[in-house]
């Protein structure tokens, strides 16, 4: 499965931790990541996801693949600035969000245009983010989502 992670670029070293927890869970279950292919969350969740042997995919706002974070496998650069937000999201089957403030505000939007199930750690208390206390807890209930999705829609 392809799980989107969304969140912030500027973000303290403790959230980026928990990216990186993050990523390592979902390379570990053997998903791929798709997310920004910058720093922050970006960085931390593809570093993790790497280190566990998981692939990792990040559709940039710019128009170079060099400007991609080094654990990034996969570099989509797309000339779109935040309007790449939007392929962030389709191109996951569900979505974690991690910290974050506007941009991370307009994935999750999408999120739900694109009806993909969203699992939030530290960021915005919307109705219909499934509150996570741990990437564990996240990556758990990405899986269940999407399975139930999958059932409902067969």
């Amino acid at each position: 499965m392809r799980v989107s992670v969304i969140g912030g670029s500027d973000v303290d070293a403790e959230t980026v931790g928990v990216a990186r927890a993050l990523g390592t869970r979902l390379g570990e279950r053997g998903h791929t990541v798709v997310c920004g292919g910058l720093g922050g969350v970006m960085r931390g969740v593809c570093a993790g996801a790497r280190d566990a042997g998981g692939h990792t995919v990040g559709i940039l706002p710019g128009e170079r693949v060099a400007d991609a974070n080094p654990f990034v496998e996969t570099a989509v650069a797309t000339g779109l600035g935040h309007a790449r937000n939007a392929l962030v999201v389709m191109n996951g089957d569900a979505v974690v969000a991690v910290a974050g403030s506007g941009g991370t505000l307009s994935e999750i939007g999408y999120a739900f245009v694109f009806d993909r199930p969203v699992a939030g750690l530290r960021t915005h208390t919307v109705e219909g983010v499934h509150a996570c206390e741990t990437p564990a807890e996240a990556v758990d209930y990405v899986e269940r989502a999407v399975a139930e999705r999958e059932r409902r829609d067969a």
